[in-house]
């Protein structure tokens, strides 16, 4: 019996194409620029570059704790989002009220030994991470082995919270799919609502570290399941977006397949993420009418 059978859904993939068609076909009439700075006020601003440096943080946070007083109609952005060891430096240089992000659980491939991506993920915490975001383990769930890699979730959720309450804190878990390489919607559908069951407050598509990332299609189908868990369960999970999204009109697609799907209610930075490097200034590019390269 699949994951997906307890919530009585399938991927009816012509009835989503022919929705993303409606959707693509109606782009030009939804973008304006209050939804291009509502798209802003939710991205998670990312730097993950294997040059990072603590210098190079610390100047895209003096970036973000600028932008306030350079672009005053402008929301700021949700969170910073770098690797775990950079927490501190996030957390100790913001002087603005935006989370700390950082990936964890041995990013991008979720490829080592459990105790290594919990303590990888407890350093985070203590860092200053208020959200974490790590990969499902395909190493297991690819050989059809969902208890484990549903267990590797459940145990980060455990860790956490575990170390956020030490603290005083309450922490975010977000699980990333790698949509790519689960390739089918029944994958994508079935890692969906595992990741939920096992205590994701957000699910998100990808790392941006392979050849295929965010898609439509994935997107559309990661919200139908997260439309069936909260129908079931009550809970609202969060959806985020991530990799190759690199134009304004990209971010006004997702944007409309999540209200398509889930309403008005879902479209906040509390359940509603894009995890991006280049989109801000394309967005600010797109309402200043001027190329803008801030950050």
């Amino acid at each position: 019996m699949s994951i997906s059978s307890k919530y009585g859904y399938t991927p009816n993939q012509e009835a989503i194409a022919r929705s993303l068609e409606v959707i693509a076909g109606g782009l030009e009439e939804v973008a304006s620029e209050s939804l291009f700075k509502a798209c802003f006020g939710i991205m998670d601003q990312t730097t993950l570059a294997n040059e990072d440096t603590p210098q190079r943080v610390k100047a895209l946070v003096e970036k973000v704790n600028a932008f306030a007083k350079d672009y005053p109609d402008w929301p700021l952005p949700a969170s910073i989002c770098v690797f775990p060891n950079f927490a501190s430096v996030v957390a100790s240089t913001r002087k603005v009220p935006v989370n700390v992000t950082t990936v964890a659980g041995c990013f991008p491939t979720s490829q080592s030994f459990l105790e290594v991506k919990l303590h990888e993920i407890e350093l985070a915490v203590r860092g200053g991470a208020d959200e974490i975001d790590i990969v499902l383990a395909l190493n297991s769930f690819l050989a059809g082995d969902y208890e484990t890699a549903g267990a590797e979730i459940k145990a980060s959720r455990e860790c956490i919270d575990r170390v956020a309450a030490e603290l005083g804190r309450k922490v975010v878990l977000k699980v990333i799919l790698e949509t790519g390489l689960l390739v089918t919607p029944e994958n994508i559908a079935e890692a969906s609502f595992l990741a939920m069951e096992n205590g994701a407050d957000f699910i998100k598509t990808s790392t941006g570290k392979v050849k295929v990332n965010a898609t439509p299609l994935a997107a559309y189908v990661m919200c139908e399941c997260i439309k069936k868990y909260y129908e079931k369960t009550g809970k609202k999970v969060g959806f985020k977006a991530a990799g190759g999204i690199a134009s304004a009109m990209d971010a006004v697609c997702y944007w409309t397949i999540v209200r398509t799907i889930l309403g008005e209610e879902w479209l906040n930075k509390n359940l509603f993420r894009f995890g991006v490097s280049s989109l801000a200034n394309k967005l600010l590019t797109a309402v200043e009418q001027k190329t803008v390269a801030y950050f």
